[in-house]
């Protein structure tokens, strides 16, 4: 399992730092041994300029005198003695031990090492050198103590031990500052790399790196989240723009299907209109007869007039039921608006009835236009519908009004509402097709779209304004024309 970086870097310093004051302390110890060596020397040197002083004929009184002046390390020791082994002279506390034996055993010259290391008699630690007067049988042992050894070693080891302190604290500061930057680096990126995992692609936040490489790194890394992020937004667009595509082609799926009812429903429209007509025009030819008979009573006459009127009404119904239901294109034709607004009248006067709407149509001296009949009545078809729909959702009292009117050399028509209106926020749209503000299944966003069409192929302008209670407006208006039989 990795570990983290400051766990490693303590690590590594251990790994480096334990073996140096290792090391460190192996070379006290061999320049300790070495002073060792060193003083034997010494020490075996001095033992032999007393044995050439001995050889001059000195007297034991006159050696005394001259190792107690001979400058040696503190704490070492000159003794000589004889071969019992009794102290002859002392450089140091020398009327304590001259006189005394240092040993039970008689002294044998030639079996005395030549170097020994041992506690002396005053209980230090010593590097005895020993050379013999052969002469006098004596034996002359320079002792240096090995205290003296550490005393020259220790400043070294104590200077050798600072420098690796300091480099060490050196080194330790140094790893801190550098190990603190990519650090924060490192935390930076830890901090980015998990916001990236939770989904979050937005802009990364650039730090300053410790180096060229890492710079090169975040450099990469923030150019790959922004393309991914363009990437994701990319996806984002396609994935609505297809939901768009599917939602509109499920429309006008839908709008083929009601195009296809709505024609069958023409047909049928049709060959009903066709089937009530012949009599329809039987019933109004016999009234029309019946009346010109002269015996009849009064109230017969009147009931026959009421037949005559409700068999017209009811033949100009099924007119416009057939001219609506009709699916070829027809052409052009001189019109009055009235005309086509008393036909959308008559379509939906029964359910204004049923649905308790007030219905006011005001007829100006509106001039005739050139179009085509069945549009129109599309038009102003779709106009009533919307108002109808608009109103039933409001309290009463419930009225629409229809106007025509001529204005500028145009025929102008509105139709006008008590309902809430339309929001502001939907005003742009309302000419859009697949546009609805209705509940699903009771629209198809189509009627206005299709309205804008058939007025923008007229060369006419369509539009809506809001009324001055907070109604709704929708109108149109189309060119006059000046002669109606041109």
């Amino acid at each position: 399992m990795a570990q983290p970086l400051r766990r490693q870097i303590v690590l590594l310093n251990v790994a480096i730092f334990v073996p140096a004051f290792a090391i460190l302390s192996w070379s006290a110890v061999r320049t300790y041994e070495e002073q060792i060596r060193q003083i034997e020397g010494e020490a075996r040197a001095m033992a032999a300029t007393i044995v050439g002083y001995l050889d001059r004929g000195l007297d034991i009184a006159a050696v005394q005198t001259v190792i107690q002046d001979i400058p040696l390390p503190s704490g070492s020791v000159i003794t000589i003695t004889d071969r019992l082994s009794t102290v002859l002279a002392r450089s140091t506390e020398a009327e304590q031990y001259v006189g005394r034996r240092v040993s039970t055993e008689p002294l044998a010259v030639q079996d005395v090492p030549q170097f020994v290391q041992r506690v002396g008699v005053d209980g230090i630690e010593r590097v005895f050198a020993n050379d013999a007067f052969t002469k006098g049988s004596w034996l002359v042992s320079v002792g240096i103590p090995t205290k003296v050894a550490w005393d020259r070693v220790s400043p070294i080891f104590t200077r050798n031990a600072a420098i690796v302190v300091a480099v060490t604290l050196l080194t330790l500061l140094i790893e801190f500052l550098f190990l603190r930057a990519y650090t924060r680096a490192f935390d930076h990126a830890l901090e980015f790399a998990h916001r990236v995992a939770g989904g979050d692609l937005s802009p990364p936040r650039a730090i300053g790196m410790p180096s060229r490489e890492m710079e090169t790194i975040q450099h990469s890394v923030i150019e790959m989240v922004n393309r991914m992020r363009a990437a994701r937004d990319a996806i984002a667009a396609q994935v609505s723009e297809e939901r768009r595509m599917r939602q509109e082609l499920e429309s006008l799926q839908r709008q083929v299907i009601r195009q296809e009812r709505l024609a069958a429903i023409g047909v049928l429209v049709s060959g009903v209109a066709h089937e009530l007509n012949n009599p329809l025009q039987a019933i109004l030819g016999f009234a029309e007869l019946l009346q010109l008979r002269e015996d009849l009573p009064e109230a017969a006459t009147q009931e026959l007039a009421l037949i005559q009127k409700e068999s017209t009404r009811a033949s100009a119904i099924i007119r416009n039921l057939s001219r609506f239901s009709r699916q070829q294109t027809a052409d052009a034709s001189p019109l009055r608006l009235c005309d086509v607004v008393a036909s959308v009248v008559e379509l939906r006067q029964r359910r204004l009835v049923e649905d308790d709407i007030e219905l006011a149509v005001m007829e100006t001296n509106a001039p005739p236009v050139l179009a085509v009949f069945p549009e129109l009545q599309q038009v102003v078809l779709n106009f009533l519908i919307n108002a109808e729909q608009a109103v039933s959702e409001c309290p009463e009292p419930r009225k629409i009004s229809i106007a025509t009117s001529g204005r500028d050399g145009h025929a102008y028509l509105e139709v006008q509402d008590s309902g809430a209106g339309v929001p502001p926020e939907n005003e742009a749209k309302l000419f859009q097709p697949f546009f609805t503000t209705k509940p699903v299944g009771e629209g198809t966003g189509l009627g206005l779209s299709v309205s804008y069409g058939i007025i923008q192929s007229h060369g006419g302008t369509i539009g809506y304004r809001r009324a001055a209670d907070g109604g709704a407006i929708f109108y149109f208006e189309l060119p006059a024309i000046d002669d109606p039989s041109a």
